[in-house]
């Protein structure tokens, strides 16, 4: 039976009058990369950092490793690793000081994993934080985040400013962190990225869950692009009842999740001059999920 990690009810926060997050619920089980989707606005850094305790939750329940979580557990604390979206530090200190300092909250070794890590991330320790770039920050935080090993990571934003081959590395650290049984809450706006790392996904809308489901599923749910050139446009919208994206002319592209031989069948009726069918990227079924 998969062990539940992370689970979140109905969570809400509410600033004022002002919505954080409405109703948020979801798992996460041990081992998993669950992806976490939305526009700017939708919630996500909302979400993640009353999971923290970095903010009071209005309403809801958080647990962590099945345990209700308290801001105040810091044996809970101790077992978690976060990478916030943004990263400050202090500017005048260099990345080894930074790394020393952040080395003194735990009791165990963390010297093995910290060189592994800044040797895959190519850190030169001895540069000042105020003279690296913002990739080179972006990588400091990653070191932070995981050099004690944490059992759960969650990471807000992960990957911006780093370039695609570090991107790549980063993405390579997260896979065998998996194998090792770590626990990640991925949030981005880059479905490229949740499409090729995460498990299962969960779409955040107007701070509400709206959709979660497995990658591969998502995968499966058979939307394309179908382009039509025909003369008889109208006829046509009416009988597939597809939402159109595009028009003009004679010509019309709809996304369609109809199967191969109800389509045939619908468009048997009409003349046909040029046809097209063309599977949807994880990104353009994403912005279907928001219309």
């Amino acid at each position: 039976m998969e062990e539940c990690i992370i689970e979140l009810k109905n969570l809400k926060k509410y600033y004022g009058t002002s919505r954080g997050i409405e109703d948020v619920s979801f798992k996460i089980n041990k081992g998993d990369i669950y992806g976490f989707i939305g526009p700017n606005g939708a919630g996500k850094s909302t979400t993640i950092r009353a999971i923290l305790g970095l903010i009071n939750k209005t309403s809801g329940d958080i647990f962590i490793k099945g345990k209700k979580f308290d801001k105040d557990d810091l044996e809970i604390k101790k077992v978690i690793g976060y990478l916030p979206s943004e990263i400050n530090l202090y500017d005048e200190m260099t990345i080894k000081q930074i790394l020393d300092y952040h080395e003194v909250f735990f009791k165990k070794d963390l010297s093995k994993r910290r060189k592994e890590l800044v040797e895959l991330l190519k850190l030169d320790e001895k540069k000042k934080i105020e003279d690296i770039s913002l990739g080179n920050l972006k990588k400091v935080g990653i070191v932070l985040a995981l050099m004690h090993e944490p059992e759960i990571l969650i990471l807000d934003e992960p990957t911006s400013g780093l370039d695609p081959i570090m991107q790549n590395v980063f993405h390579n650290i997260l896979l065998k962190e998996k194998e090792k049984g770590t626990t990640i809450l991925y949030s981005s706006h880059v479905l490229s990225e949740i499409s090729n790392i995460c498990d299962k996904v969960g779409f955040i809308k107007d701070g509400k869950v709206i959709k979660e489901d497995l990658i591969e599923n998502i995968k499966k749910d058979n939307y394309t692009y179908l382009k039509i050139v025909a003369k008889e446009i109208n006829k046509i919208k009416n009988e597939l009842n597809l939402r159109v994206i595009k028009e003009a002319d004679n010509e019309i592209v709809f996304i369609n999740n109809l199967d191969a031989n109800t389509l045939i069948a619908k468009l048997s009726k009409f003349n046909i001059e040029q046809l097209l069918i063309e599977e949807i990227p994880l990104e353009d079924l994403f912005i279907n999920y928001y219309k």
